[in-house]
């Protein structure tokens, strides 16, 4: 599958593709609807549709600056049976948003299946045919835009092709895929960036060694006892080890210590 940066026919240099990227680019809460409104523009001239989910794991939508939901407002999607970021169950059970948790590459499906820049034997787990027998028609084929940010945070976008057939669709990903997909990453994390108020993490923190490895070893479930007997210290000192550890994170129990330790990456630096 061809893999391109840019459309074949529509971009002759690396110039237009940056004032695309600038039309989508969210620095300020005034942003937010220009950038909406310029992607969607975007998207309908190439034949599809948006759908933006900043984050699979909260159930508020992307809204502008005054609180209005994009996807309702700038996007289109107001009837009642479209508005999927209402729905509790949206993360949990939709083919879309799983599939975003298994690939980092834009892809896109039919009811076929999945498919991508390279095989996905996670996706292949996923049936669609739910999912497309709900949409009863109006869609046959669509584009997805993961989007995976810091803290763990999971952006699930798609792109409905307003007029695609059904087993036809290989060469329009071919090219529009990566387009959409830089653009994509580029407006969601403007936003995410603008709209995360507070820090997950102290941006300064760095554990030690002994703190790191307490940790890890309490990440796969040993006990403050076990964690003593297998690097050879008290019981007393893995506990304060890894209470040091929760107070340069900022947690407020042992769980969030080791989760946010994971976030950071240091459960990957510990050798045993």
């Amino acid at each position: 599958m061809a893999n391109m940066l840019t459309e074949s026919q529509a971009f002759d240099n690396d110039v237009q593709l940056e004032e695309l990227l600038e039309r989508v680019s969210i620095r300020k809460p005034e942003d937010i609807r220009d950038a909406a409104y310029n992607l969607e523009n975007i998207a309908r001239q190439r034949g599809f549709r948006a759908a933006l989910c900043a984050d699979i794991s909260s159930g508020k939508p992307m809204t502008d600056a005054d609180g209005n939901c994009l996807n309702a407002d700038i996007f289109g999607w107001v009837k009642k049976t479209e508005r999927w970021w209402a729905d509790s169950e949206y993360a949990l059970h939709c083919a879309i948003p799983r599939a975003c948790r298994y690939e980092s590459e834009p892809f896109w499906c039919d009811e076929t299946g999945f498919h991508g820049h390279a095989p996905n034997s996670f996706l292949d787990e996923i049936d669609l045919r739910s999912y497309f027998s709900k949409l009863q028609g109006r869609y046959n084929a669509l584009i997805v835009v993961p989007v995976h940010l810091p803290f763990g945070q999971v952006s699930a976008n798609s792109f409905p092709a307003i007029n695609a057939r059904a087993g036809s669709f290989s060469n329009a990903f071919a090219k529009y895929g990566n387009l959409l997909g830089t653009l994509t990453r580029r407006i969601i994390s403007g936003y995410v960036s603008l709209s995360r108020k507070s820090k997950h993490i102290p941006a300064d923190c760095g554990l030690s060694r002994r703190e790191a490895e307490c940790i890890r070893w309490a990440s796969i479930g040993k006990t403050d006892e076990e964690i003593g007997e297998i690097i050879s210290v008290c019981r007393s000192t893995v506990r304060y080890h890894i209470g040091r550890a929760g107070e340069k994170l900022e947690s407020v129990n042992r769980t969030q210590t080791v989760f946010k330790a994971t976030q950071l990456g240091y459960l990957g630096n510990s050798h045993h």
